[in-house]
């Protein structure tokens, strides 16, 4: 009788709103996090491709340096009176593009 006399115990939300709330935080972190990086990424990757003798650009290092010759995956770059090899990789950015504030 005293089982009668209870009240039943509160229902919670439905299972599957984990799922969607699991979701939409995968898409809040695709679209604020990977989706960009990959864009900037690309837009690096095709940079580089373009790299050609004679462009001023900007090395990791912050050297500003004169391409001399490109080969697959190294450049020559002058710097000062002499040429020196270097990975396409450490070219951040052309000397004539404006910097980007991070």
């Amino acid at each position: 009788m005293y089982a009668l006399l209870q009240s039943p115990a509160p229902a919670g939300p439905p299972g599957w709103t984990q799922f969607v709330f699991i979701g939409g935080m995968a898409l809040m972190f695709y679209f604020l996090l990977i989706r960009p990086q990959s864009k900037a990424r690309k837009e690096m990757e095709a940079r580089l491709s373009k790299l050609k003798a004679g462009d001023e650009v900007v090395l990791t290092s912050g050297l500003y340096a004169t391409i001399d010759r490109v080969e697959d995956k190294h450049i020559w770059v002058k710097l000062g009176g002499s040429v020196v090899k270097a990975r396409r990789a450490a070219v951040a950015s052309l000397a004539s593009e404006p910097e980007t504030k991070n």
